[in-house]
């Protein structure tokens, strides 16, 4: 043995990213964390276990029901020392619920950009960071960032510069660490830029993105490494450590499906779904008196019905949604939540957009180009949960292709007047339609989401103790 080898520690990290809840992966993961750190405990490691964030996802049914607590549970039998939070954990919940979604986890929650926008103060349930002394006195710090975007404010909370945080937090820490490790929910193209500004940043865990970074990326000092999504892959880094630097960094991933499955895995995931299933369809909205079809490429009783929906909830006089919203036909009888959470498991808000009408005309333009080729655009991520895109259908505006003439509830629209419509934020975060970006006054509904908000009109509507308000149009 060389000389100063005495003197460097071996660690291994074992990390996760947006698992969604994705829990048919979790008993695999679970095993083999358990597994993996008595060998590399073995081999002298000493070994960390951390989470990227966007481990929960309200398309899971016991996810909705629990408003993620129940992911708490199964990430607590992981074992993790840290995690970081996600858009899905800050956006997906309200104040209230992602105030109380960590109070039952074994597990600290590392968040370095983002406070209370009542206190100014970081949120009671994070921390700025964990330290983790080796054995050899190395002091290794972990800090966690997540994307900030705007719309964080609308759920009360402040996401402050990326940045800025850093540059904060490396001038408040100086002398305090030896090493640094970033738990990272930026996303690849925020840790690239990183890893060439903050030469003290030694390993950023990435995610947020979905990529895989299968044997991870160097970028000038800087070791990146991410896992893709839903579980498909851990990944796992090992280096060695002093005060001076990391050696012998290596990064990899396994593959979830090829870790040794137990004939209990599908019934330890049936039973926490079941669990969620019934808590959902214990919740009863509605006495409908038909069945609503839905229809991928044409108008359908079930969008229109959505329309209604947003209508009322927005006061708006007009409203559009695409049809691939709807996987399920409604059916006829009491309708509860587990029934609503099949057929709209995203995590998309509706929103009330002001607009003038030159501006309205414009918009209506964009989507009359696209609106074809997005029938069977596979829509991916933005909170859609679906397979494609559908067909989109308006409410109280009509567009006349051959005049390129814009009607609103039959009367042509004014240039110079405010409109004001009913939309999903969910259309101002894909690239079709770039009108609602960059000129709409935007109000997006945080308090719930496209779900919630048929769920309040159908218990209007079509009331458990039977009679309609009557104003259900055919």
């Amino acid at each position: 043995m060389m000389k100063g080898d005495s003197m460097k520690s071996k660690v291994a990290i074992l990390h996760t990213n947006d698992l969604h809840s994705h829990l048919e992966n979790f008993p695999a993961i679970k095993r083999f964390f358990q597994t993996q750190t008595a060998a590399l405990s073995q081999q002298g490691y000493r070994v960390l276990r951390f989470d990227d964030g966007d481990a929960m996802d309200r398309f899971d049914p016991l996810t909705e029901a629990t408003n993620g607590q129940g992911i708490v549970q199964w990430l607590n039998e992981m074992h993790y020392d840290a995690v970081t939070i996600g858009n899905n954990e800050a956006l997906t919940n309200s104040h209230k619920q992602l105030d109380h979604l960590y109070d039952h986890a074994n597990f600290p929650v590392i968040l370095d950009n983002v406070l209370d926008s009542k206190t100014g103060q970081l949120p009671h349930w994070a921390t700025t960071h964990r330290d983790f002394v080796l054995d050899n006195g190395t002091r290794l710090r972990l800090l966690g960032l997540t994307f900030p975007y705007p719309t964080f404010q609308a759920m009360g909370w402040t996401a402050e510069s990326v940045f800025g945080t850093l540059d904060r937090c490396l001038q408040e820490w100086a002398g305090q660490y030896d090493q640094l490790i970033l738990l990272s929910h930026l996303g690849i193209n925020y840790d690239r830029e990183l890893a060439k500004r903050y030469p003290e940043l030694k390993v950023i865990i990435g995610g947020h993105t979905h990529h895989l970074l299968a044997h991870g990326e160097v970028v000038q000092q800087t070791l990146l490494t991410a896992a893709e999504k839903w579980g498909h892959y851990v990944g796992q880094i090992t280096f060695e450590v002093d005060q001076a630097g990391l050696y012998q960094q290596q990064a990899q991933v396994f593959r979830s499906t090829d870790l040794p499955r137990e004939a209990g895995d599908q019934a330890e995931v049936a039973a926490a779904e079941a669990t969620g299933h019934r808590l959902l369809a214990a919740q009863k909205i509605a006495r409908v008196p038909q069945r609503y079809q839905t229809s991928l490429t044409d108008d359908n009783p079930l969008v229109q019905l959505g329309l209604q929906a947003m209508m009322a909830s927005t006061n708006a006089q007009a409203a559009v949604l695409n049809t691939g919203l709807f996987l399920h036909d409604l059916p006829a009888g009491i309708v509860n939540m587990d029934q609503l959470q099949q057929i709209l498991p995203h995590n998309i808000h509706v929103m009330k957009t002001e607009l003038w009408g030159y501006d309205l005309w414009r918009l209506f333009q964009e989507m009359e180009k696209n609106k074809n080729f997005l029938i069977r655009f596979p829509q991916k991520g933005m909170g859609f949960r679906g397979k494609y895109f559908g067909r989109l259908v308006y409410a109280g505006i009509s567009y006349d292709t051959e005049k390129q003439q814009l009607y609103w509830h039959h009367e042509l629209v004014v240039p110079e007047k405010r409109y004001t419509i009913a939309l999903l934020d969910h259309y101002e975060f894909i690239p079709f339609f770039p009108t609602i970006g960059i000129v709409g006054k935007n109000q997006i509904d945080f308090n719930g989401n496209i779900r919630t908000v048929l769920a309040k009109y159908l218990s209007q509507e079509f009331p458990l103790g039977g009679g309609s308000h009557g104003t259900q149009s055919d």
